[in-house]
């Protein structure tokens, strides 16, 4: 059996020649160690533990489950279950369609996710960041920030329901251009069509990819390459001219300059000097004031393009008729040969002196005549026609909002913010409602950190502190100035609490303030790197299947890993919970009997000596309530 590390790596380096069809990629699902290092990547979701339309989640998962999935991909007799439909509240108050594969799929699907993107990692253009390892948000952000200077209009790309509407005979024939493999091809059609059960009834899919599947993202961006690479081509062809030509005035200026500079050189009185001088660096102002290209030279044209998902946005340097003629192009190219439709409401063709939107900022190109000398002395002005990004003041309220903090009040037709109290935390304990507050401003500081103006979130970050205040005070009903006093060293509020060893610790509400943060290095060309798969550092999940020993009681048998979605749900009443947080562990690997004791909520030795157990227990995966209950075939022995 190949060392999956080994057999990722060599896909990777067939990748790098683009003529290059992969054959026999379906026989890598028949690898073992590659189901093994899928479930180790995959375990710790929460999600897992969230029944699909099988009923099963990751609870139970053992080497054999994993033999029986290899045995039926082998036969073809594999079957994706239809994902299990369910609808999450949006901000807008609209509800969005979310699906919930059977693990078996999840499991499945990771391995075919490890495979394509070996196979197409390395082939992506580096303008696409979405749902790429070392891509993010912010390095689609700085990639505008660093890229988009001088832009004159912007086009604010969004594709129509684009998940949804992903077409599959068009997918297959894109996936069809590098791998020459039925049976792998076959594999993608399955998950294509799988379709999905709504309020339990079964909906075929005839477009979109696998709602809620691991693969895809992957699948997503395969589809969507097609598009980078047309605009990519489209670029080669647009772009025109090496410099703008050079503004008449900005020349008479520097032919001025050359000639005071060669009359300083000659003139020996004092008094001469220094009025050359000052010449010299006033007409420096007045040259700087004015553009050294003319803005508006016809023969000067630049094309900038920056994807996330289906998100794009397109800076030009050139006219609006340019703009709009782009527009319309890739509308027909993305409808011809891709089967997809811009969304024309939100697809903008915007001035970058105003502000265009792009993930949650904010971008638009500045003007301004500051100015400051750079490394060689000479006075620039640095900022002008230079690329911000903004944190609107309408993300901090509607986020103000969301967590409940404040409340919108009208005085003299002026809205203003006013901070209330959460009453959903009065009865968690001091720490928690600390943390919570802390929680959800680093994660919005996080967020928009690469901001230009990231210090406005200190009006996000006082209206928190005095919610919290208000909240604090509600929970103890009293006043909000006792609770400042009570809480409040050193001018920041501070929690007091113990550890178990007595030691005291405090926390603190947030301080630090809110310094940008460093646009992040975006390379143009990345090398492939070896698709490594890291050491975790703990014994690994696999690793405790395979030792056949149940960790609770010893037993060498066939095991299987019994799975909970939180430890902070465990009590610490029965011994599998105090195994469980003590080793800090959401997993623990136990034999047949002791997996099955554990979801009839008794102890192993309780129903072997036929002890009666009258307590009611909720199952961790299923949530009935068992009562006294034995298994169903076996009696206890007599005393």
């Amino acid at each position: 059996m190949r060392d999956p590390q080994k057999v990722l790596n060599s896909l990777t380096e067939h990748s790098k020649r683009s003529s290059y069809k992969f054959e026999r990629l379906y026989r890598i699902l028949f690898n073992e160690e590659m189901f093994y290092i899928a479930c180790q990547r995959i375990y710790a979701k929460p999600g897992n533990m969230t029944p699909g339309s099988d009923g099963q989640t990751i609870d139970g998962m053992s080497l054999s489950r994993i033999e029986k999935l290899i045995a039926s991909l082998k036969d073809e007799s594999y079957q994706p279950q239809p994902s299990r439909r369910v609808y999450i509240p949006k901000k807008n108050g609209k509800k969005c369609p979310l699906g919930i594969p059977a693990f078996n799929d999840k499991l499945v699907q990771e391995v075919t996710r490890m495979v394509l993107e070996a196979i197409y990692e390395g082939s992506f253009n580096y303008c696409s960041h979405g749902f790429r390892p070392d891509r993010s948000c912010h390095t689609a952000l700085a990639q505008v920030q660093k890229t988009f200077s001088g832009a004159k209009w912007f086009i604010e790309g969004d594709i129509k329901g684009f998940f949804d509407n992903i077409n599959h005979e068009v997918l297959i024939q894109v996936l069809k251009e590098r791998i020459d493999d039925e049976r792998f091809i076959r594999l993608i059609r399955k998950f294509l069509n799988a379709g999905y059960l709504e309020d339990w009834v079964f909906h075929k899919t005839y477009s979109g990819t696998p709602q809620g599947g691991i693969v895809s993202p992957i699948l997503a961006n395969i589809y969507l390459d097609k598009l980078d690479t047309y605009i990519n081509e489209y670029i080669k062809k647009f772009d025109q001219g090496e410099k703008r030509k050079a503004e008449r005035a900005s020349e008479d200026f520097a032919n001025a300059r050359k000639r005071n500079v060669r009359k300083l050189k000659k003139v020996t009185g004092e008094k001469e000097r220094k009025e050359l001088i000052r010449t010299i660096r006033d007409d420096e102002k007045k040259r700087v004031l004015v553009p050294r290209g003319e803005e508006m030279d016809e023969n000067y044209k630049r094309l900038k393009y920056v994807r996330y998902a289906d998100d794009f946005l397109i800076g030009i340097i050139g006219s609006k008729a340019d703009a709009k003629l782009i527009k319309e192009d890739i509308k027909t190219f993305l409808n011809d040969q891709l089967a997809l439709e811009l969304f024309d409401e939100k697809t903008l063709i915007t001035h970058t002196e105003d502000a265009a939107k792009f993930l949650g900022y904010q971008v638009s190109v500045r003007k301004s005549n500051l100015t400051r000398r750079d490394r060689q002395g000479r006075l620039r002005r640095s900022y002008n026609k230079r690329v911000y990004l903004k944190l609107t003041t309408e993300v901090m309220r509607s986020k103000l909002l969301e967590y409940g903090a404040i409340v919108m009040k009208t005085v003299d037709n002026v809205e203003r913010w006013k901070p209330r109290a959460r009453p959903g935390l009065i009865f968690n304990d001091d720490l928690e409602i600390l943390d919570r507050y802390n929680r959800e401003i680093r994660g919005l500081y996080n967020y928009y950190s690469l901001a230009n103006n990231c210090s406005e979130l200190n009006q996000f970050c006082h209206m928190m502190k005095f919610s919290m205040l208000k909240t604090f005070a509600g929970k103890y009903r009293t006043l909000k100035t006792k609770i400042s006093k009570k809480y409040i060293t050193n001018g920041v509020f501070t929690v007091k609490y113990q550890l178990k060893s007595g030691e005291e610790k405090s926390r603190y509400f947030w301080f630090t303030g809110f310094k940008r943060k460093q646009i992040p290095n975006v390379e143009m060309s990345l090398d492939n790197l070896p698709k490594s798969i890291g050491d975790e550092g703990r014994t690994s999940l696999i690793d405790r299947l395979k030792a056949a020993k149940c960790e609770l009681c010893g037993a060498q048998d066939n095991l299987v890993m019994h799975h909970v979605r939180k430890l902070k749900d465990l009590e610490g009443k029965e011994s599998w919970e105090r195994h469980m947080i003590a080793r800090r562990r959401k997993t623990v690997a136990v034999c047949q009997s002791c997996h099955r004791y554990i979801h009839l909520g008794k102890t192993k030795t309780a129903i072997i000596s036929g002890e009666p157990d009258t307590r009611e227990r909720v199952s961790p995966v299923r949530g009935r309530v068992f009562g006294n209950l034995r298994p169903q075939g076996r009696k206890a022995p007599d005393a």
